[in-house]
């Protein structure tokens, strides 16, 4: 792919035409992903898969493909801290950002059983991520990476995760499956024509922010990574999430965010770490372990927080509008704190 997108070009450019490749890029990225989301939902209706299953499974993996397009594209070329923070990041922004402002936009349901069992995966796959770090860190030193056989671990359990969420579907499954009014053919060229797209898209988009980040704004690329990119690459959710709010389907809302904070762990990361071992600490940076002193803590801070809420909302059968208020908060002050100490 470098002999169609030299990496040298990005070098002579300005930061504004960087910021405009960046912004087209995540057009074409977005749109992608919608072209992939489309076209693999339509082939499940088509071959009989039940909506709740296509939604638990294929538009998950779907509106997370551009987080896992640029993180392995970020691994390949060899900025681990891109992979990491915009995982991260995120999840930070999926749970702070897009649930908060659904949240306060409307009263959202709460079905205990399924919140329960999606909710401590949610809450457990970040916390083996933590402990991966932590360790890694503790027992590794300067040089600790998360390595391939986390990677490999972390895809197996994301299989086991897919596989669990199928049967669970089809136990609860109360709808009669949909078939796709679009024939076989532009169903298939519509996944393929959106994965080409996610994935030369993600590409442009790690090659401008490197630039932007190391060349102009001297800012550590793992901070870039977990704010400008991670939110990005998250516009799917938040453009999913608003129209879940606006068309009444806010259950949708709960489950696309849990759903995408989980194969942001086992998916984006996992795929990363077998693409190439991803460094924990960046010497290049300021402060080389921004990652374990405010990313991690973050990710978990707000995951708690939200795990909290959970807990209260299946109690009284509804996410109240004020929960989203500190989510949100959570979010900004993430966002800030990292360009303050950067």
């Amino acid at each position: 792919m470098d002999h169609l997108l030299p990496p040298d070009w990005f070098l002579t450019q300005s930061q504004w035409v960087l910021l405009a490749v960046a912004a087209l890029a995540m057009v074409v990225l977005l749109r992608g992903a919608d072209l992939l989301v489309d076209g693999a939902a339509g082939l499940a209706a088509r071959f009989g898969v039940p909506e709740v299953i296509i939604g638990a499974t294929v538009v998950s993996l779907g509106t997370t493909s551009p987080e896992a397009a640029v993180s392995v594209m970020a691994a390949w070329s060899g900025e681990p801290g891109l992979a990491l923070g915009n995982a991260i990041g995120s999840i930070v922004a999926d749970t702070g950002l897009i649930f908060g402002l659904g949240c306060m936009l409307a009263v959202i349901p709460a079905k205990s059983k399924v919140l329960s069992r999606q909710g401590w995966i949610q809450f457990s796959a970040a916390a083996a991520l933590a402990v991966f770090c932590y360790g890694a860190a503790y027992f590794q030193g300067e040089e600790a990476t998360l390595g391939r056989p986390v990677g490999v671990l972390l895809l197996m359990g994301l299989i086991a995760y897919i596989v669990c969420t199928i049967r669970w579907g089809r136990s609860g499954a109360e709808e009669e499956p949909v078939a796709s009014d679009r024939g076989l053919t532009v169903l298939i060229a519509m996944g393929i024509g959106g994965l080409a797209m996610v994935l030369v898209a993600s590409r442009v988009m790690v090659l401008s922010m490197i630039v932007l980040a190391e060349v102009h704004w001297q800012v550590p690329s793992v901070v870039v990574a977990a704010t400008l990119v991670a939110f990005g690459t998250s516009l799917p959710e938040l453009a999913i999430g608003i129209t879940c709010v606006l068309r009444g389907k806010t259950e949708l809302l709960v489950g696309n965010v849990i759903g995408a904070d989980i194969l942001n762990v086992l998916f984006v990361v996992g795929a990363s770490a077998v693409a190439a071992p991803l460094p924990i600490l960046d010497p290049s940076a300021e402060i080389p372990d921004i990652l374990l002193i405010v990313h991690v803590p973050a990710m978990l801070l707000i995951l708690a927080l939200f795990r909290l809420f959970i807990l209260r909302a299946t109690r009284q059968g509804n996410f109240r509008r004020w929960y989203g208020v500190p989510l949100v908060v959570c979010y900004v002050l993430y966002v800030v704190v990292q360009y303050v100490i950067s």
